[in-house]
């Protein structure tokens, strides 16, 4: 009976060791992803208070969204400086890894 309970309790130990494993790898399997989305929102956040600061352009227009440290801004602007001026600020931002834009400039001027 001492066999039959010692085979069980390390059964059991097994079992468990196993499980606080897969526990273990899943939750480091998801961290990445959710760090990623945190991460990702953060920046886009920093962007678009970079963008509503600066004097030299009329951020109103430009919406930001990011995806893996890469910024995408797109909307409307004044002039190609404020383009421009837009796409240097984004890059200056902790975190940005790369910058896009599908900024249009307005015909009015």
């Amino acid at each position: 009976m001492s066999s039959s309970r010692s085979l069980r309790t390390r059964i059991l130990k097994a079992a468990s060791l196993a499980a606080l494993l897969a526990g273990l790898t899943f939750s480091a399997a998801c961290a990445p992803t959710v760090a990623a989305a945190t991460d990702d929102a953060s920046i886009t956040a920093r962007v678009r208070t970079v963008l509503m600061n600066d004097t030299e352009i009329g951020a109103r227009g430009i919406e930001v969204a990011t995806s893996s440290g890469v910024v995408t801004i797109s909307g409307v602007v004044r002039s190609p400086d404020e383009a421009e001026r837009a796409l240097e600020l984004a890059r200056e931002v902790e975190g940005v890894t790369d910058v896009r834009s599908t900024l249009q400039v307005s015909s009015g001027g």
